[in-house]
């Protein structure tokens, strides 16, 4: 019973916290700002929408490109439309339980592929490490060249960034901990999870015995720059973010990042997210989440449209 309440707990938590902050977001403006948020995402330029949907498109397929290479190590070689169609089922997986994602996704190609789970799962974990690299590098080069902007966001909202600081040392430190305490155990589950875990590092190992390093790195840059130049020609479809430059477009896609972490897919948080960043640039509320709403919608409806195709292409296409 606790089990399930758990599990259920898991589910539902993120998703009812998003839907507060739909309430919260809509809640907070008055009838002529919420007009005006409606007239926002209605009178959208469409053309700036497509190209920006098309660029989501192409950072899923270089994605996919990028983990057949990492794959490749570890003596696995995949056909490219089961890396693409696990890729996105693992994307719909996420927008109902945060991370089941990666899991579905690892277990998924295994299954088609016929391969051991944990080799998969571990160049899962490798891409992440590497996208979290990639995502600081880009916090650190926008919070130098923007740290005025940030630090008055931190005081307005009553955030002391210190705390935050020592939230993420204190969790790597249990971290830390834990696996030294899995390492030197003798008990019987912590010796499976040992097992499990050195067989994880082997797939994560598979970035350093790579062949083809350059091409990994290629779609490693090529991925992080489609998503900021989703944010950046998508400022082009509203008016009031037509003139704001890339390190605005930056620090909006900050912003939106962290706020995916926090609910199912960013639901509801993302555009209060993208609301705020924009306006400590000057744009008005209902411009900056009329932004993030049409940004979030049509990249949720894509995950979703691939996704749920994944589910019927996947066995069709492996029926044999």
């Amino acid at each position: 019973m606790k089990k399930a309440i758990k599990k259920w707990g898991k589910t539902l938590g993120p998703m009812a916290l998003g839907i507060f902050f739909i309430w919260y977001s809509l809640s907070k403006f008055t009838s002529e700002e919420l007009d005006q948020l409606w007239f926002n995402i209605k009178n959208v330029d469409i053309i700036w929408v497509i190209l920006s949907f098309t660029m989501g498109i192409l950072s899923h397929l270089s994605r996919s490109y990028r983990w057949k290479y990492l794959l490749e190590p570890v003596q696995i070689v995949p056909k490219f439309y089961n890396c693409f169609l696990s890729l996105m089922l693992g994307y719909l997986a996420n927008l109902g339980i945060p991370r089941s994602g990666e899991v579905l996704r690892g277990a998924t190609l295994a299954s088609y592929e016929n391969v051991k789970f944990e080799k998969t799962f571990g160049t899962i974990i490798t891409e992440r490490l590497v996208d979290l690299v990639m995502l600081l590098s880009i916090v650190g080069i926008t919070s130098i060249s923007q740290s005025d902007k940030i630090f008055e966001f931190f005081k307005n909202q009553n955030i002391n960034p210190f705390f935050g600081g020592l939230l993420i040392v204190t969790m790597i430190l249990l971290l830390l901990i834990g696996f030294r305490i899995i390492k030197y155990s003798k008990l019987p589950l912590f010796q499976k999870l040992k097992n499990f875990i050195e067989e994880l590092f082997n797939g994560m190992k598979s970035v350093f015995s790579m062949k083809n390093k350059v091409y990994f790195l290629f779609h490693t840059f090529a991925i992080w720059g489609l998503y900021v130049g989703m944010f950046y020609v998508l400022k082009h479809a509203f008016p009031e973010t037509q003139d704001l430059g890339l390190q605005a477009t930056l620090v909006a896609f900050i912003f939106g990042a962290f706020a995916m972490t926090v609910t199912n897919g960013g639901i509801g948080l993302y555009p209060i997210a993208i609301g705020i960043a924009f306006n400590a640039f000057g744009v008005p509320t209902e411009t900056g989440e009329a932004f993030g709403w049409v940004m979030w919608g049509t990249q949720t409806g894509l995950v979703i449209v691939l996704g749920g195709l994944s589910f019927l292409l996947l066995p069709l296409l492996n029926r044999r």
